[in-house]
């Protein structure tokens, strides 16, 4: 798909799903249909972002991860634009997944950097990682912009502006998670790349993003309250601030339950409690070392999701 035509398909709310698990720690292909085919009732999701953190991407198995993706592309609407989530060490086996995700039916691939690089980085070394997978998969590329808090993780402006510059990059998942840096990188990728989907993804500040500029979201908020969130993007884009202020504060109390505490808990797991408080998973199950809510923030979770539903 010409990475223009991928832009255009990356605007919008895109809801990034969980991947429920078995007693057995396996995945539940009945219940992650279900998921996503609730997730999608909302017609206004224009895609998902499978095998990504929220699917516990680096816990699953490369077989688990092209299931997940095959079982996706089985249920979402032959419209919903697939984004699959690519993460490994090593740029061979990074390869090897991308080329998974394109035979199971994704429509891009997300390149998350690999954890080593949490200890350094260099710009050649980032873009060698990206053109090597690149080479291996006709599907076009999503960049993820780590928060700024994961350090070395995170791209500078310089190694951005690299990345952005390979032919088969279609967007970015701007994940700054710090509102300053956002708007530098929406302000440098615009001046560069005119075009290129930018898409902001800090679940807990989309109204600021919204309101400097943005392309659409993938965001786990949208897994468990998709029409809300789409009712934030739809106010914003409308330029119908009273309202989408007022959608900020019926999320803001959740976003913050979910992702603000940064514990041996995950926001994956918050999520997934979430879902389960819900009735729409079975389980709430996560693969160890992460681990499930204490009943106290169990309770907590209940009573952020009530006024909602």
């Amino acid at each position: 798909m010409p990475k223009v035509l991928t832009a255009a398909k990356l605007t919008g709310i895109h809801a990034a799903t969980i991947c429920p698990l078995t007693e057995d720690f396996e995945i539940d292909p009945d219940a992650l249909q279900a998921h996503i085919a609730e997730v999608t009732k909302d017609r206004r999701i224009r895609g998902l972002l499978i095998n990504g953190h929220a699917g516990e991407n680096a816990q699953l198995s490369r077989e688990a991860l092209a299931r997940v993706v095959g079982l996706a592309r089985q249920t979402a609407p032959a419209t919903c634009f697939l984004t699959a989530g690519i993460y490994a060490e090593s740029t061979a086996e990074a390869a090897r997944r991308a080329q998974d995700a394109e035979a199971a039916g994704a429509d891009a691939v997300l390149i998350f950097p690999p954890n080593g690089w949490a200890l350094g980085q260099d710009q050649e070394t980032v873009v060698a990682h990206h053109a090597g997978i690149a080479t291996a998969t006709v599907l076009p590329l999503v960049l993820y912009q780590a928060p700024v808090s994961a350090g070395a993780m995170a791209y500078r402006p310089d190694t951005l502006e690299a990345l952005a510059k390979l032919p088969s990059v279609a967007g970015v998942k701007e994940g700054s998670w710090e509102v300053a840096t956002y708007e530098e990188n929406w302000r440098l990728l615009q001046k560069i790349r005119p075009g290129l989907s930018v898409m902001a993804s800090g679940d807990e500040h989309l109204l600021t993003c919204y309101m400097i500029g943005t392309t659409g979201s993938q965001v786990s908020l949208a897994a468990i309250v998709p029409g809300l969130v789409c009712d934030l993007f739809e106010a914003a884009s409308a330029g119908d601030w009273s309202r989408a202020r007022a959608l900020h504060e019926k999320l803001y109390p959740l976003s913050v339950a979910i992702y603000r505490k940064r514990t041996g808990v995950t926001p994956t797991a918050r999520l997934k409690a979430c879902l389960h408080i819900l009735g729409l998973i079975p389980s709430a199950r996560v693969m160890p070392p992460n681990r499930q809510p204490e009943p106290e923030e169990m309770r907590l979770l209940e009573d952020v999701l009530r006024p909602l539903f």
